[in-house]
């Protein structure tokens, strides 16, 4: 499944790009907002108005035992046919590891109507120079802690669920790495993982690190053995050292409220930078609508260049580490009035230009 990884083709440089969700519906504004504020890097859109895009949904498609009634997803691994259908699944698993020819016609594939977006990024980036292509999907910790059964079990702690998520998540990554590379530019592909902020919680105990990095790694592994950068989104606080240490290219996190949690992991950091790991600063405000109206990219570019202030030293200067770097906002649109969204584009855009003309 190896194949030339998009790393030897691409350089972060300050390049800007988006976290997935924008609160429009039509995919056509979408790209247009899209080409307009990151055209170096476009990604497909997440439009949350569309109920097959949520987080659950959107990914746990053709999985045995998992059930959609109305807007509930759940999993139910006690019907006859179960044990049958898991058999099948894993066949197809083992067969589409041997052939990835095989993945277009799948389980593993994400219908249309679950990723329109994805499907029209190769329309709209026809005859366009890109630096990189950017997908996402949900990640293996936050599907199976939001899966339950109908007693509200998570499917974190159901073993044959989670491996099954783990084994089809893993090539839902890869194939979605090939649908991008058709585009001819390196790919770049965010595993969405919100709910490793609750590591450590007492929700979560029980969680082996050790057994979560592995699984992981191997979606991660999946994903660039088919030529993909592969990123893992935290929009809040989480084990940075945890996360630094998994074989992610990319750390991609809410720089703008929690810049000082990952930089108290510095060792772990300055290691991941060395080994041409990619920080993705998410340092343009989402969370809080009075955030977004009072910055300005001045503003912020003080503020990168604060935070990038304790970083600086030995061989890290500026440029080496914005080399290094994404300039993105701190998380999705989708769930922002279309104006405040607007202005976050806008930020993110136009910080990225006042980096890359000061420092590159």
């Amino acid at each position: 499944m190896t194949q030339d990884n998009s790393s030897s083709r691409f350089q972060a440089n300050g390049l800007a790009t988006l976290i997935g969700s924008l609160p429009v519906i039509d995919h056509r504004e979408a790209f247009s907002l899209i080409f307009e504020h990151t055209p170096a890097i476009p990604l497909w859109p997440q439009l949350p108005s569309n109920p097959k895009e949520g987080m659950l949904s959107q990914f746990s498609e053709g999985m045995p035992g998992i059930v959609e009634e109305g807007d509930r997803t759940y999993f139910d691994i006690q019907t006859e046919a179960f044990a049958e259908e898991m058999l099948a699944y894993f066949e197809q698993y083992l067969a589409a590891v041997e052939d990835p020819s095989l993945l277009p016609e799948s389980p593993f594939a994400v219908s249309r109507d679950r990723a329109q977006g994805l499907f029209a990024l190769k329309d709209a980036v026809a005859g366009k120079a890109v630096a990189a292509v950017k997908g996402q999907m949900t990640g293996p910790f936050t599907l199976l802690t939001g899966l339950h059964d109908r007693e509200g079990r998570a499917a974190y702690y159901e073993p044959t669920i989670r491996e099954m998520v783990v084994k089809g998540l893993s090539l839902k990554a890869a194939w979605q790495v090939q649908v991008l590379a058709a585009s001819q530019a390196p790919v770049i592909l965010f595993i969405d993982e919100p709910a490793l902020a609750g590591l450590g919680s007492s929700a979560f105990l029980s969680v082996s690190l050790d057994e979560l990095g592995q699984e992981l790694n191997e979606i991660i592994g999946a994903a660039q053995g088919a030529g993909g950068l592969v990123g893992v989104h935290v929009c809040a606080n989480t084990d940075w050292e945890f996360l630094l240490s998994t074989s992610i290219d990319i750390v991609s996190f809410d720089a703008y409220g929690f810049f000082d949690k990952l930089v108290a992991c510095k060792d772990a950091l300055y290691a991941f930078l060395k080994r041409g790991g990619i920080i993705a600063w998410g340092i343009v405000p989402t969370s809080e609508k009075e955030y977004i109206e009072r910055e300005t990219a001045e503003s912020l570019l003080a503020r990168w260049e604060a935070q990038a202030a304790q970083l600086v030293g030995g061989v890290w200067d500026y440029k080496s580490l914005l080399q290094q770097t994404l300039i993105t906002p701190s998380c999705g649109t989708g769930s922002l009035p279309l104006t405040h969204a607007k202005k976050v584009l806008a930020l993110t855009r136009d910080l990225s230009k006042l980096l890359r003309d000061k420092y590159l």
